[in-house]
């Protein structure tokens, strides 16, 4: 590999070779995946990105994109040859116009969520988006992932807040479809290609986003339940009285609470008492009319009266807000502290959730006896994260071996209920022999098909969502 012409190409600045340096882009958060590459290209334009990809493709010469590094999948990962280069697209962060009157936002790939948040907001406009990681996540992954979050209910998907995208493609070409048409009948969609791929038919360099009108009053409350039955119930009884107010549901079960108390400072439980179960429910409107506050306290009173909820609190200040936001995005970190965790990023029909819990609960016990499930997540669109904390004194590298094993026993059930095996983390590296076993032989050729057409090399992010090899 002729790391001096990339070099060459990118210019001072433009990459990082030394090994410390490089060590942050080559290990993943959870530690699961630690990959090697000669070369970490961080190219500051569209072009930069084009001429990267062009050297690589006439080399055969693999090319695994980087965004904020926050992704739980491996996707973004190079394998252990050390023959592909990373290219983290980081330096490209410019947010390139803003039209408040067509609510339309054009950023570049290594924009930060949060810092598109402050554009749309200085615009007086809102980016939906919302997950834990937005201080890191960045668009051009975001979008390549698909990602979901906290606001899916109301806005949909990453890709459903998207209108154009600039790609490079692997042979080097750029695609310019920035555009910020509503309407566009003319055939094939191709943005919807790119979202979702992953990285492995081009690099989105760009996007134009859809914007909305700024929030101008939000509520929300933590109540106390007794079933994800219930969180079924008070979901179908929030949409009613709510309507498109109804921003997120998520739910969390007790065990989960106990692991934010005991290990995340300054979280505490705001019910008087225990619950097996708690429900998280959001209201946000860019109208000052109606009062939400006085919203969510009727449905809080109806879902009472109905013995949908047993306790709950409406939160009176933003500090308060963002405090019971807190005890459901410290849920994963705060499985850490409690040994081996085997995750699972399933959906399955909302109705068929508490089924879900049933079975897959079950079947865990049966095979680990003393497992700990720790299912929570976004009840309002049918996404789980099932994860399994190991049974308490377990050798936590003994349960960790079990992973596949009860992935397999887990997604078996998730199938059978018409249900997806990633919900919103992707296919990366961890899911990319599963697939082919819960997608139709159809669905796979298809994939491929579409692979072959647009990266014949096969140089767009190697093995991630379909094998090389098969």
């Amino acid at each position: 590999m002729d790391l001096d012409a990339l070099k060459s190409i990118l210019g001072p600045g433009g990459y990082i070779d030394d090994p410390a340096d490089m060590a942050p882009h080559l290990t993943e958060w959870r530690d699961r995946w630690q990959g090697i590459t000669p070369l970490i290209a961080r190219p500051q334009s569209t072009t930069e990105v084009s001429e990267v990809l062009s050297y690589c493709h006439s080399k055969g010469i693999g090319v695994v994109p980087q965004g904020g590094h926050t992704g739980l999948a491996g996707g973004a990962m190079p394998d252990s040859s050390g023959s592909q280069i990373v290219l983290s697209l980081g330096r490209m962060n410019t947010v390139r116009a803003v039209d408040a009157n067509a609510n339309t936002m054009t950023a570049e790939a290594g924009c930060i969520l949060t810092d598109v948040h402050a554009a749309a907001d200085q615009a007086g406009r809102l980016f939906p988006l919302s997950l834990a990681s937005e201080g890191t996540a960045q668009i051009g992954g975001l979008l390549s992932t698909n990602a979901g979050g906290n606001t899916v209910l109301r806005y949909g998907n990453a890709r459903d807040l998207v209108l154009g995208l600039e790609v490079v493609l692997p042979d080097g070409q750029i695609w310019n479809g920035l555009r910020s048409l509503r309407k566009d009948n003319t055939g094939f969609d191709l943005k919807h290609l790119f979202m979702g791929a992953e990285g492995t038919l081009g690099v989105i360099t760009a996007a134009t986003l859809k914007l909305f009108p700024k929030t101008v009053q939000s509520a929300t409350a933590l109540l106390g339940i007794p079933s994800p039955a219930a969180a079924i119930d008070l979901l179908s009884l929030a949409r009613t009285a709510a309507g498109d107010t109804l921003t997120s549901l998520e739910i969390m079960p007790r065990i989960g609470m106990e692991f934010v108390i005991r290990h995340m400072p300054g979280c505490r439980d705001p019910l008087v008492y225990p619950h097996d179960w708690y429900a998280l429910i959001d209201l946000s409107s860019a109208a000052t009319d109606p009062d939400l506050k006085d919203l969510l306290e009727s449905i809080f009173v109806r879902a009472e009266r109905d013995q949908i909820a047993a306790d709950g609190v409406v939160a009176q200040s933003e500090a308060q807000r963002a405090g019971l936001w807190r005890l459901r995005e410290a849920l994963s970190e705060a499985q850490r502290f409690e040994g081996g965790s085997i995750k699972h990023d399933i959906s399955v029909p909302i109705s068929s959730i508490p089924e879900f819990l049933d079975r897959a609960g079950a079947a865990v016990e049966a095979l680990i006896p003393g497992i700990r499930p720790v299912p929570f997540g976004h009840i309002g669109d049918g996404n789980i994260h099932f994860n399994l904390s190991q049974p308490e004194g377990a050798d936590k590298q003994a349960f960790l071996d079990r992973w596949e094993e009860i992935n397999r026993v887990v997604h078996d059930i998730v199938a059978d209920m018409d249900g997806s095996i990633s919900a919103e983390h992707g296919v990366g590296q961890l899911k990319v022999q599963e697939i082919e076993r819960y997608k139709s032989p159809t669905e796979v050729e298809l994939m491929r098909r579409i692979k072959q057409a647009i990266d014949p090399q096969g140089i767009m992010n190697p093995g991630k969502v379909l094998r090389r090899n098969p």
